[in-house]
């Protein structure tokens, strides 16, 4: 299982708005627990981005529909945004 550098981005930013009670490590011990990697964001990641349709406004999102599509790896998500782009597994 993968979780992508976007997500931990996003994360960070959540947290220092204070919408969640959680942090860097307590992320960075979940994956380990879990036995999860880091997926890096790369420039073949965010070269899908060009063409993508605009189904979802959220950037964090996009860079990971990205990054899946160029992956091949599914993505779990309970956002029905995502199940409108080709190319792109959903879970959930």
């Amino acid at each position: 299982m993968y979780l992508s550098a976007i997500s931990i981005s996003e994360i960070a930013i959540k947290h220092d708005k204070g919408k969640l009670s959680f942090g860097l490590h307590d992320a960075l011990n979940a994956m380990d627990v879990l036995k999860i990697e880091a997926l890096p964001y790369t420039l073949i990641h965010a070269q899908r981005l060009f063409g993508l349709p605009l189904h979802h406004k959220d950037p964090f999102d996009r860079q990971i529909i990205g990054q899946a599509s160029a992956e091949g790896v599914p993505v779990v998500t309970v956002d029905p945004f995502f199940k409108l782009y080709e190319g792109v597994d959903v879970l959930w």
